[in-house]
């Protein structure tokens, strides 16, 4: 009888390094949503012979093909921003390594967050407690080459059944084998590219994420019960997901940028002007803008060595509804269009995406500070509401600085404090 396998059943597993570059000693099981892809293609050469008629009228129209070398595999799939705090008994599967202190806060997909900016996950994170949030540390990415890992795709993953209701370490191996219910497909040599936050008012907040790796194989097995760890905490707390709705955006011009509505010349840091948008949409993008390496040897299908670096690139986009309120849109735009003596637009944006400024005992949330952002002139939308939407680019203090963006998890914290 035929096997078949539906999305729905698939559990996808990353094989990080934990503390140690290129020794990858635990798996995070990430709870991905439905939509995810993963391919991989053929270079190819094409070989043509074109030549004039011979004398017996015919004329050779031939073509033959050669494989080259593989394309880079590329991968994609979304995650809930799920912040959660850690009970070090284990009662809710096992935590991260460095995170086994009860309160801990830690968010499912960090192992992802930390291979964006290092090597490995404790040098991308460092956990915290009470006010101080998991914090995603950026000061190793200036880099060549970022940290790799194996990524797992487990057809029919669901169906081993797991040890307890809370529990959610799986009781037994995967195997591929005939008669099984499980198909284990590997990307090698993992890199992650890009990930992408899109606020959509009406839904939880997710992240995107793609990437590329090495090549995809078919594996027999996938030992997830033997001697290296699996981190399972968090992936099925339903009280984790950060709302989109409950989210605002501070503004903060830097001293000495240009304040033209109502005359009020150089702001210095007594009187940076503060801008308090309500956003009605938006978009968060990070990338490495990684390119993978391949050699061109002949006679040989070559396949991909591995990834260097590109520029770091952290932008977006927002859009909100024009307000003549003070210290609104419509203000902030007078300023900007207005600055015509700015050689730099510098402003620090905040992000309080699920928090809203206020936030009661265990209310996930998730806060982003871009403390040198550039700008864009905001353009009017016009529509029933009007409104305006302006793209801003996160950048470092300085050309060579790490500092574009600044990220803590919470799950539960008063920002008063």
């Amino acid at each position: 009888m035929a096997q078949y396998y539906f999305s729905r059943d698939v559990k996808v597993y990353a094989h990080v390094p934990m503390s140690s570059a290129g020794t990858l000693s635990m798996y995070y099981e990430l709870p991905v949503l439905d939509g995810f892809s993963f391919s991989q293609a053929t270079n190819a050469s094409e070989i043509t012979l074109n030549q004039a008629q011979a004398t017996d009228g015919t004329s050779i129209r031939g073509r033959q093909m050669f494989n080259d070398s593989y394309a880079p595999a590329e991968w994609s799939f979304s995650t809930y921003m799920s912040p959660y705090t850690v009970a070090a008994s284990g009662t809710q599967g096992t935590a991260g390594a460095g995170h086994g202190t009860d309160n801990t806060h830690c968010e499912v997909s960090e192992a992802l967050w930390a291979m964006f900016f290092a090597k490995t996950v404790t040098a991308g994170l460092t956990p915290g407690t009470g006010n101080s949030g998991l914090a995603v540390i950026p000061s190793t990415s200036n880099t060549a080459t970022l940290g790799v890992f194996d990524l797992y795709f487990v057809f029919g993953g669901s169906k081993v059944p797991v040890t307890s209701a809370t529990d959610s370490t799986p009781s037994a191996t995967y195997i591929n084998a005939s008669g099984t219910k499980q198909l284990i497909y590997k990307i090698e040599n993992c890199s992650v590219n890009e990930a992408s936050i899109d606020f959509d008012l009406d839904g939880i907040a997710t992240v995107n994420w793609s990437g590329m790796g090495k090549i995809i194989t078919e594996e027999a097995e996938l030992d997830l019960t033997g001697n290296t760890g699996l981190i399972t905490q968090g992936v099925r707390n339903t009280t984790g997901f950060i709302r989109n709705r409950l989210s605002d955006l501070t503004i903060v011009a830097a001293a000495g940028q240009s304040a033209a509505s109502g005359g009020e010349g150089i702001l210095d840091d007594a009187n940076a002007l503060t801008y308090a948008l309500t956003l009605t949409g938006g978009n968060i993008t990070f990338s490495n803008n990684l390119t993978y390496l391949t050699p061109e040897t002949l006679g040989v299908v070559n396949q991909p060595l591995g990834h260097v670096t590109g520029t770091r690139t952290i932008g977006g986009n927002l859009t909100c509804y024009l307000d003549n309120e003070t210290a609104a849109s419509a203000e902030l735009f007078e300023d900007l269009i207005e600055g015509t003596t700015d050689i730099q637009n510098v402003f620090s944006l905040t992000f309080d995406i699920g928090a809203g400024g206020q936030v009661a005992t265990n209310a996930p949330s998730c806060f982003m500070v871009m403390p040198t952002c550039h700008l864009e002139v905001p353009t009017h939308s016009i529509d029933d509401v009007i409104s305006l939407e302006t793209n801003f680019h996160a950048l470092p203090s300085t050309i060579g600085g790490t500092n574009e963006v600044s990220t803590l998890y919470f799950y539960g914290k008063d920002v008063n404090a």
